[in-house]
């Protein structure tokens, strides 16, 4: 007798059901959890009564959702790098730091190939295992994130999709529900090719994502999803006063402290090097951009940038990491700029007194204001970078490799 398949489907429906839920209730109750642990027991206990359609449902479910992931992570390899750089400190794996690229690339391409291969149903067996492995090492990861808030967003999704880390857990243990029926059933996967042909495959789809990768790494994401994206309109104005928050930990004690962006000691070497950002707040208005300036004084200089015309804005989060190309790249930038009329300043995160000393040796370096390192990144991800500006509108961004020169330069202010 053929047994009834209805309670796998419910499964599946319930998972659909909670991951709508998730991005909608705020509040997360003690209720809401059970059910996701209840309708991850349903494939344990019941695994035979998943036919061929809701396998099949599956793994293509699976599949999307890991490709989305990469996606989003692989356009800004460089966001997930500092991702992860945040977790190697809270886990105080900072021996680890200079591999943080390679981590990021690696991690990415995973995810993207086990998702390609789920979807096109391409080694599926070994599909199924690594998405195994890879879900193990977010669920428990995102389950520590969400009990001792270690890092505030895991970037699951990149800079597209913003989500609590309790939001995180719950959506993991979502697609945990929907993985478990192929993990027990993973026999019925079956692809008519020969594994050789499948595995050449498996090979083109990850040279062909980790050029992906390395183009959006080396250059800018092809799709941007922060702020500072090109021909977005930038304000600081708002029906209400409103104040930027930064939270940030001491690195040796895990103590954590609140500071008016205006008024934290960004100028303070020492206190800088023994703390570490972790959040930005906004109250009381509707501030959006993720980023303020100040000059040396501390008097703030975010809307005197966005009200100015024709301005091209280099960013720097370390100046010590600039090479002399990538010098020579700005001077002809602001010598060009100079004589076209346009204005020309910097925003770094350096000290004040590195930067003196930079003036000294470049004399093209004319107004330099500060901004938090972390806020930096989300303008430009290369460091350095260019943003040409024009009363808050972002007419165009540049990384340091693709720095318009020649008859790219020239062309620039014919515009």
């Amino acid at each position: 007798m053929r047994k009834n398949p209805t309670i796998g489907w419910i499964s599946i429906g319930i998972a659909l059901l909670s991951a709508v839920g998730i991005f909608f209730i705020k509040d997360y109750r003690l209720w809401f959890l059970v059910v996701l642990l209840v309708n991850l027991l349903i494939p344990v206990l019941f695994n035979k009564r998943y036919n061929k359609s809701a396998l099949t449902l599956c793994r293509l479910l699976v599949g999307a959702l890991f490709i989305f992931s990469s996606f989003t992570k692989g356009v800004d390899p460089l966001g997930t790098k500092y991702k992860i750089l945040d977790y190697l400190a809270a886990y105080h794996m900072t021996w680890l730091n200079e591999a943080a690229m390679v981590l990021a690339m690696m991690l990415i391409l995973a995810e993207f190939v086990v998702g390609i291969c789920l979807f096109t149903n391409v080694l599926p067996r070994l599909a199924v295992l690594g998405a195994s492995l890879l879900m193990l090492f977010f669920t428990v990861t995102t389950l520590f994130d969400a009990c001792y808030n270690l890092v505030p967003d895991c970037g699951c999704f990149g800079a597209a999709v913003k989500m609590s880390n309790w939001q995180t857990f719950y959506k993991n243990l979502v697609i945990d529900a929907v993985l478990l029926p192929l993990i027990f059933n993973n026999r019925q996967l079956k692809n008519r090719l020969s594994s050789r042909v499948q595995l050449v495959i498996g090979c083109i789809y990850a040279i062909a994502f980790l050029g992906f990768e390395i183009y959006n790494y080396r250059h800018l994401p092809i799709v941007d999803f922060m702020n500072w994206k090109v021909g977005k309109k930038l304000s600081v104005e708002s029906d209400t006063p409103d104040q930027i928050y930064l939270t940030y930990r001491n690195k040796q004690t895990g103590e954590t402290q609140d500071f008016v962006s205006t008024d934290y000691p960004w100028n303070d070497s020492v206190w800088m090097s023994q703390w570490e950002f972790v959040d930005q707040k906004t109250k009381g208005g509707a501030h959006y951009l993720g980023f303020s300036a100040m000059d040396m004084d501390g008097n703030d200089v975010t809307e005197m940038i966005l009200g100015t015309a024709d301005l091209f804005m280099f960013t720097s989060h370390d100046l010590t990491k600039v090479t002399e190309e990538e010098w020579e790249k700005a001077r002809r930038i602001t010598e060009a700029a100079d004589r076209h009329g346009y204005n020309v300043i910097w925003v770094v995160a350096n000290e004040p007194e590195y930067v003196e000393r930079l003036q000294s040796e470049y004399d093209f370096i004319y107004e330099v204001y500060y901004a938090d390192e972390l806020e930096i990144k989300t303008v430009v991800r290369f460091n350095p970078g260019l943003v040409l500006l024009d009363e808050g509108l972002v007419v165009d961004k540049w990384s340091a490799i693709d720095f318009p020169q020649g008859v790219k330069l020239d062309q620039l202010f014919e515009r």
